[in-house]
C-alpha cells in the first residue's frame, strides 16, 4: 500500500503537484506527529497547503534533528525508508509553500 499526496489549483482543478511514498513509513509519521497532515489530512481539517505546510515544517525539523531516533522505525527489511521519507516531506513542504491557496487530497 502506499500514499500519494496532490495539490490542485483551486480554480482550474490543473494538479500542482504529486507524489508517492510506502505506508510503511506511518509510524514513523505518527512519531514526528505528522501522520495526520500525510495520511488524513481532510479528517483533521487540513484543506490547503499552507494547512499542510503549518504541521510538516516542525515534522521534518524533528526528523532532520534525530534520525537516528526515527531509523528504528525503518522496515525490518532494510529498505532504509528513512532514507526516502525525508526528501519525500522536504518536497512536499516546498511545494505546500509554493502554493499555499492549492487544496490537497490524497489517495491511500
Amino acid at each position: 500500500m502506499s500514499l500519494t499526496v496532490y495539490l490542485e489549483d483551486p480554480e482550474t482543478g490543473e494538479e500542482l503537484y504529486s507524489a508517492n511514498i510506502t505506508h510503511n513509513l506511518g509510524k514513523m509519521a505518527g512519531k514526528a506527529n505528522i501522520y495526520e497532515a500525510l495520511w488524513r489530512p481532510l479528517e483533521t481539517g487540513i484543506k490547503t497547503g499552507a494547512d499542510v505546510a503549518k504541521h510538516l515544517e516542525p515534522g521534518l525539523k524533528m526528523l532532520r534533528a534525530k534520525p537516528g531516533y526515527f531509523r528504528q522505525f525503518d522496515s525490518p527489511n532494510d529498505w532504509r525508508i528513512f532514507d526516502h521519507f525525508v526528501p519525500f516531506v522536504s518536497g512536499y513542504l516546498r511545494a505546500c509553500k509554493i502554493y499555499p491557496e492549492a487544496i490537497v487530497s490524497v489517495s491511500r
